[in-house]
């Protein structure tokens, strides 16, 4: 008879020891079509991995931003790894709720754009790596601006800006001079309100901490903005964020739109866009100044300080912010699907630069360009081109971004609006000791 025994006990010992040695990787994330993307590669990582098993838990931002500093704040260490962003990752650090990150030479720290690695380090360590990283732009359909007679030869102000929506206006035929978003949250119409009230020569604050909301800069940068949209943009703008632009402009009634840089590869696409080769673009508008005129952002992988896996959360952060993932995106699904933002040699890479033609160039100045230490004409006491990075701007700016929209909607005066919210945040700042 066959003795099973010296083998079967030698296969369940590896078995034993296999369950015990594998790692799940629990990972918080957002509901973006990059970060979708990043979950369809899983089989490649577990494979390059198998001792790491990803899994998912994927909410959309708010959901996101919620949860994670609830489970950060309250010790419950659920999550390995987390996707924040350029706002928090300062404050999260300072409040030592984060591991910093301590990638290996081939990882090439010094590829990462300058803008985005010193926005999300602290005190000289980086605290979470870039996953993709985008600024503000101007996308406008060419076709149209040719047809008006217009060009824009270097970057325009915004009373260029003006000009040309008032020429390319044609709402019977449903083609709006511009669209911007008016949906009311501080990662949303004020977003964009920000970089204008920055390139009106405004700041949220002044050096002394005073807000400075209904100072003259932000107001004549709010009547513009409404100005603009309630002439020439679309109907019910204070509706309208990132997707309901998307769409819109994929359907060819935007003749130009203001947002994020990311958009363009969604514009661009021919699958879904009415009008993908039409676009052409610029750096954000400004108007006295062009210190932040254009915002900054990145959807970056951090680890809590709560992890119970350190080791296995650094290895899965340099795989989906490396070079070679970037590498991997394209070989699966082109070039002009890779999330970008991140990494200068991706903007040296030829095949990239050929599928993305010149938007490639016109990113990589607006993210170059953006700088969040040098954000104000005035000086400011904070970082933050969009934002503020003090933990009472979610407050702060949600508030300003519900009275902006009521303005909008035209049921209070831009003035009325803005006293309103400076009010509000006075109250929060004295709140908070500053």
């Amino acid at each position: 008879m066959i003795n099973l025994s010296k083998y079967t006990v030698p296969l369940l010992s590896a078995l034993f020891t296999a369950n015990v040695l594998a790692v799940d990787l629990n990972i918080a994330t957002v509901n973006n079509s990059h970060m979708i993307e990043m979950q369809k590669l899983t089989p490649e990582f577990e494979q390059a991995f198998p001792d790491i098993k990803l899994k998912w838990h994927v909410y959309n931002e708010g959901s996101l931003r919620m949860r994670a500093i609830a489970d950060i704040a309250s010790e419950a260490g659920r999550y390995d790894v987390v996707t924040i962003g350029l706002y928090e990752t300062p404050i999260w650090a300072k409040r030592d709720w984060l591991i910093p990150l301590k990638p290996d030479a081939s990882y090439q720290v010094d590829d990462l754009l300058p803008s985005i690695k010193e926005g999300l380090s602290y005190q000289g360590k980086l605290y979470a790596a870039p996953f993709y990283g985008e600024s503000s732009m101007l996308m406008y359909r060419k076709d149209l601006l040719a047809k008006a007679g217009l060009s824009f030869d270097k970057r325009p102000t915004w009373n260029e800006i003006q000009n040309a929506a008032k020429a390319m206006h044609d709402p019977d035929n449903e083609v709006y001079g511009i669209c911007l978003r008016g949906k009311a949250g501080w990662g949303d119409n004020m977003a964009l309100v920000s970089t204008i009230v920055n390139s009106f020569g405004g700041r949220w604050f002044d050096m002394d901490w005073t807000p400075q909301i209904n100072g003259s800069p932000w107001k004549k940068a709010v009547d513009f903005y409404i100005n603009l949209l309630t002439k020439y943009g679309p109907p019910n703008s204070e509706h309208n964020s990132f997707p309901e632009i998307l769409a819109l402009s994929r359907a060819g009634k935007c003749a130009m739109w203001v947002d994020a840089s990311v958009a363009a590869s969604f514009i661009t696409d021919p699958s879904n866009s009415d009008v993908a080769d039409r676009w052409a673009y610029t750096e954000a508008p400004y108007q006295v100044t062009t210190k932040g005129a254009s915002w900054l952002w990145s959807w970056s992988l951090a680890i809590p300080k709560e992890s119970k896996n350190v080791n296995a959360a650094q290895t899965f952060i340099n795989w989906a912010t490396s070079k070679e993932y970037i590498k991997l995106v394209a070989k699966k699904n082109g070039w002009a699907s890779v999330p970008t933002g991140t990494r200068l040699s991706t903007y040296e890479t030829p095949a990239y630069v050929e599928a993305v033609g010149d938007f490639a160039q016109a990113e990589l100045t607006a993210v170059y360009n953006a700088d969040p230490n040098k954000n104000t004409l005035l000086p400011s006491p904070y970082a933050g081109i969009q934002f503020a990075a003090i933990p009472e701007f979610v407050s702060i700016g949600g508030t300003t971004g519900i009275k902006i929209a009521e303005a909008l909607q035209g049921k209070v005066s831009v003035e009325q609006a803005l006293n309103s919210a400076q009010k509000i945040a006075v109250r929060e700042m004295r709140r908070a000791g500053y």
